[in-house]
């Protein structure tokens, strides 16, 4: 089955917002994890607007599930996840002014400076992937500079899922193929949630992975941590029978 990994930015929002410690981070992941999710995303910026370092190195000796850290490749974030070695790397390719993540790598032009740095990061024994749009050169792009994974930036695929959820889906489709022609595990994430989840973990083929954050916390709000969770889970198992 796909694998829900939730991402925690949110809760630490909340509590940077009145600082102190509460909402614990610590006791949340750990509570996400026991509710049934695969992993916990976290995404450190300079600023430290949610997580902030000290989290990440508190999280990583806790954690009992995939351990996901996604950011840009300054030298600062580099260093820390040699540090703490994640199971997964996920390079995203926001400066630190951008108030979420907006865009795929334009990889065909940044070749060789992800080519080092996904080299650097193997040699710590750390899964990498790369923040992608549903661009099939792109695809290949990535499998070329030698990255393990992608994650296809779905913003597109929900924003149109409304209108027109079979165009909004088709070039995420035509990715994933190009993804397994590649050799390239994938990822996906980017303002899924319950209402169009289902649909996109039925239809992608290969999918491994999805990160979501912003929506799961949201729901949490309305229906519980824990149901939430749940929820989630069962959209994921759901697409599992659907695909037979």
């Amino acid at each position: 089955m796909v694998h829900l990994s939730v991402n925690i930015n949110k809760i630490a929002t909340l509590r940077n917002a009145r600082g102190g410690a509460i909402p614990d981070l610590l006791l949340a992941a750990k509570r996400i994890e026991g509710y049934g999710a695969k992993g916990i995303t976290v995404h450190p910026r300079p600023d430290e607007r949610h997580i902030r370092y000290s989290d990440v190195r508190q999280l990583a000796p806790i954690l009992t599930t995939e351990f996901n850290i996604e950011g840009y490749p300054t030298e600062d974030f580099l260093l820390l996840v040699e540090e703490v070695r994640p199971a997964q790397v996920t390079l995203v390719p926001d400066p630190p002014h951008v108030l979420t993540s907006n865009a795929g790598w334009d990889v065909l032009s940044r070749s060789e400076e992800l080519k080092d740095i996904l080299q650097r990061l193997k040699e710590s024994n750390i899964r990498t992937s790369l923040f992608l749009d549903p661009d099939p050169k792109q695809v290949e792009a990535a499998a070329n500079v030698g990255t393990h994974r992608i994650e296809l930036y779905t913003e597109s695929y929900a924003s149109g899922f409304e209108l027109d959820k079979k165009n909004a889906i088709a070039p995420f489709v035509v990715a994933a193929k190009e993804a397994a022609l590649c050799g390239l595990g994938l990822n996906a994430g980017h303002d899924l949630s319950l209402q169009n989840l289902l649909f996109f973990a039925k239809e992608i083929p290969g999918l491994l992975e999805v990160s979501i954050g912003h929506a799961l916390i949201s729901d949490a709000l309305y229906f519980g941590l824990e149901n939430a969770v749940r929820m989630y889970q069962r959209q994921l198992e759901l697409a599992e029978v659907a695909q037979g």
